[in-house]
């Protein structure tokens, strides 16, 4: 059997049992290039205050339900095609992990021949190598007059390890839920959603309840992920299922591509929106901040 052909998850040398995606998934997963056409805006910001805050996972491995470690981290395209476009459009962007430990990007899944990713990871490579320290950032104090405009946590599996359960995470997005800032997410990323449950004041409400996203879905993790090789066993937990307890609803049951807007959270389903979820965020951050000033 030609090596692109096997289905079973690669061994991963750093780290006992654990498993990198089989050769087979990545040739349906992982084109050479991506979809990216562009991030030309000619009405970019230029007004120096408004920034995006960045919240990455400095996260390796994911412990899966049967106790094998599934070797993920943060997907780059998810993260890298966004960010080109919020970058085009100007505005500065802050990366943060919970602690200040660097980035940890799927390399697997890198684009080997698309220059627009290689160009913006090079751009943003020393900040995604230092980045800041989540819970120094929150503790600086976050009121109206923070200049964030939107805060952006792309996806990955690795993202289920420590975003959804950080205090510091749903502390910082309840913040832009009361400030009518923007939540901006793809794939596995609104996992993080549920953070915002995360040391909520006794008798508030969940912020999210009653809000619909575009998110990865379960279906995948618990069928084509494992008979792929994709991931190295049954998932600890699904995505969809612990939004849906919370209230939330997913609008998607395939991934196509699709970008969601609920009121100030923008959210995509898979790797295959990261361009479009780039544009929509892009200018609608652009149209919004027109008006603040």
């Amino acid at each position: 059997m030609p090596e692109s052909s096997s289905r079973k998850p690669v061994a991963d040398q750093a780290e006992s049992d654990a498993w990198f995606p089989s050769p087979y998934s990545l040739t349906q997963y992982v084109p050479p290039k991506t979809d990216f056409d562009g991030a030309d805006y000619p009405n970019a910001y230029k007004g120096g205050k408004w920034r995006i805050l960045l919240i990455a996972t400095q996260e390796r491995y994911l412990e899966m339900a049967g106790g094998e470690f599934f070797s993920t981290r943060n997907h780059p395209v998810e993260m890298l095609l966004p960010l080109c476009h919020l970058d085009s459009a100007g505005f500065e962007i802050d990366i943060a992990t919970i602690s200040g430990d660097p980035v940890k990007f799927e390399m697997w899944a890198f684009p080997k021949d698309d220059q627009a990713v290689k160009d913006i990871f090079g751009k943003y490579k020393q900040k995604l190598r230092k980045p800041l320290n989540l819970q120094e950032v929150w503790r600086k104090g976050f009121d109206k007059n923070t200049p964030y405009i939107g805060v952006f946590i792309p996806g990955g599996h690795g993202v289920l390890k420590d975003v959804p359960f950080s205090k510091t995470v749903g502390e910082i997005l309840r913040w832009p839920d009361a400030n009518k800032r923007y939540y901006i997410s793809l794939c596995h990323g609104p996992a993080s959603m549920l953070a915002a449950g995360v040391g909520k004041p006794e008798g508030g409400k969940f912020i999210y309840e009653g809000y619909k996203v575009a998110v990865f879905p379960d279906s995948l993790d618990t069928g084509a992920n494992i008979e792929t090789g994709y991931i190295p066993g049954k998932m600890p937990w699904l995505v969809g299922e612990e939004l849906r307890k919370l209230g939330i609803t997913p609008v998607n049951s395939g991934i196509t591509g699709e970008t969601h807007r609920d009121r100030y959270v923008i959210t995509g389903d898979s790797p295959l929106a990261s361009n479009n979820l780039g544009k929509l965020a892009a200018s609608t951050l652009l149209e919004d901040v027109a008006t603040r000033g």
